[in-house]
């Protein structure tokens, strides 16, 4: 953090996500049962696979990592944008926008790996069904989730390298709710041209590459169940679109932001609540809606949970 300490600028100020008082209250109620039924669903979700002894299986052991990322997805800038609705002065330390784009990026590279191993598993346990539990071991799963983090912390890392050291010495407005580091970049007091094509080409690089071999993957799993065409390729499609569904909700807007040669401000903003709240939202809806397993163990979950509060 030695670039904060050469840095003139100590805050920045978000101008939100609307100029309108008008627009406050509804956007507040919006984003308040949003955030609330996000972390609701989520949490509900990492509580149903960690009781279940159903679901301790390498499936919803990566569901279960994904609500949990999905959390923290929802908690990084959800809060602060809700309290910010209401104040005229909305501002953010430096150090607490460096902050927020550090998690911004550990959150993302951690859910990109954990997308690809959910996928994966789908691949074993549809194309090589009788090697499932001997290719799928703990070890493997333990693995991928401790690679999703090493990517997450090596990809936020040096996106940020680059960041801390920039001088910011005078503009300090951000025509956002939150700190994004393309906006961020721009405000340096110094040709950034460079930085911001390689933030662009890099993180645009990694979605759009990671979506294509996403994408290409279930097409192979798609074509490998239809050829099945046995009792259980109903509910493997079932199970497949619930995935491609939440992998569309999460690349959607990231590759928009990176790859789109002239964004558009009003449309940055409502990608970037889509993906603030709507997607850790959705996501367990998707897969709860689609999986009767889920279903029953997120009701046993609550039940529980209930029976916990009368008793204490």
């Amino acid at each position: 953090m030695e670039g904060a300490n050469r840095s003139v600028v100590s805050e920045f100020v978000f101008l939100g996500l609307a100029g309108s008082w008008g627009l406050q209250l509804p956007l507040f109620l919006f984003s308040s049962v949003l955030y609330v039924a996000s972390m609701a669903g989520n949490a509900l979700a990492v509580l149903a696979v960690a009781l279940d002894s159903h679901l301790h299986s390498p499936m919803y052991f990566l569901l279960a990592n994904l609500s949990f990322i999905d959390l923290g997805v929802s908690s990084v800038t959800s809060p602060k944008m809700i309290c910010d609705l209401f104040r005229r002065h909305k501002v953010i330390s430096f150090r607490g926008c460096v902050a927020q784009v550090f998690f911004i990026h550990v959150i993302g590279g951690v859910e990109m790996v954990l997308l690809m191993a959910m996928a994966f598993d789908r691949y074993v346990a549809i194309c090589r069904p009788l090697h499932y539990l001997t290719i799928m071991s703990p070890r493997l799963c333990a693995c991928f989730l401790g690679a999703a983090w090493v990517v997450g912390l090596v990809h936020s890392a040096v996106q940020l390298a680059f960041v801390v050291n920039l001088p910011f010495c005078g503009p300090n407005v951000l025509d956002s709710f939150y700190c994004d580091l393309p906006r961020l970049i721009k405000l340096a007091c110094t040709d950034t041209h460079r930085l911001e094509l390689m933030v662009s080409a890099n993180s645009g690089f990694i979605s759009v590459g990671t979506f294509l071999i996403l994408m290409a993957s279930y097409a192979v799993i798609i074509v490998t169940v239809q050829k099945q065409a046995s009792a259980g390729s109903a509910k493997a499609l079932s199970t497949l679109s619930a995935h491609i569904t939440v992998v569309i909700l999460f690349f959607g807007p990231l590759m928009f932001f990176y790859t789109w040669p002239s964004s558009s401000t009003h449309l940055d903003k409502f990608l970037a609540i889509f993906d603030a709240l709507v997607t850790p939202f959705l996501n367990p809806i998707i897969y709860t809606l689609r999986n009767q397993e889920m279903k029953v163990a997120m009701r046993r979950a609550c039940r529980q949970l209930l029976r916990y509060r009368k008793i204490s």
